[in-house]
């Protein structure tokens, strides 16, 4: 018998979670809607790049639950890094192609787990994945995506872009692009984009403004350059910023100067 709590992708959505009316939007918003990146590794925590860290998810989705509150629409992109990333094992001698789907399929283990965290904290969520796989998530659909977003839901877009040879990171890029989102949030371990690295180099400089072309021209590895490319197009803000910095995606979501702000 179906599930009587399953929503369009047949999976649990929660206690009747889309029975509940989405929160009322925060008068002071400067972002409505938004494309969140979190890194696989984000989700690990301290257990060496591996894994998936169940304290770090609880809190992860208690910090978007705060984001939610705010009636915020939240598209969310994770990676894979923390099962298994395609560039490693093409260097190891796969087959890149091959690889890079083992990697969208991890990506699909993180937004899984993303979404039950989330939806134990009370926030309605739903997987579109960009490969099919109907038993577990919903298709992308991008006019169904938006939908989501105007009926109160988070939307985990899971997969990449469906495409080898394409990084996480492009894929949120073109979901943001896709969905009109007003900025792209890039999460990290660090608190923005510096000068050279602040975990080798003490006296490391954060920039909290740079331009598309020095973010793109100086190779700043926080994004790659197809991603950033893409948002210079479109003029799509780009904010980096800590994510164990606990408030921090609230703040950021307010226009709180935390961070870096990549713009035109």
């Amino acid at each position: 018998m179906r599930d009587p709590r399953a929503g369009a992708s047949g999976t649990p959505s929660g206690p009747r979670l889309d029975t509940i009316a989405p929160p009322p939007r925060h008068a002071k918003l400067k972002y409505r809607r938004i494309i969140l990146k979190l890194s696989g590794e984000a989700l690990c925590g301290s257990t060496g790049g591996f894994g998936i860290q169940p304290e770090v998810m609880r809190s992860t989705a208690d910090e978007l639950a705060e984001v939610y509150a705010l009636g915020v629409q939240v598209g969310i992109v994770v990676g894979g890094g923390n099962i298994f990333r395609g560039l490693k094992g093409a260097s190891a001698g796969m087959d890149r192609a091959q690889s890079d789907y083992m990697g969208m399929l991890a990506t699909v283990i993180n937004s899984l787990a993303l979404q039950d965290a989330l939806e134990k904290v009370e926030v309605p969520t739903r997987v579109q994945t960009a490969l099919e796989i109907r038993q577990i998530a919903e298709p992308y659909i991008r006019r169904r995506a938006i939908r989501h977003f105007e009926k109160g839901r988070f939307v985990i877009f899971a997969a990449g872009t469906g495409n080898p040879y394409f990084s996480t990171d492009t894929a949120a890029a073109l979901r943001a692009m896709e969905v009109h989102a007003d900025a792209l949030f890039k999460a990290t371990k660090v608190e923005g984009v510096y000068d050279k690295d602040p975990v080798k180099h003490e006296g490391a400089t954060m920039y909290t403004r740079m331009s598309y072309e020095r973010f793109i021209n100086e190779r700043i590895g926080v994004m790659d350059g197809t991603a950033a490319t893409l948002c210079r197009e479109n003029n799509l803000p780009i904010r980096v910023f800590k994510l164990t910095e606990p408030g921090n995606i609230k703040r950021v979501v307010f226009g709180e100067p935390i961070g870096t702000t990549v713009e035109g």
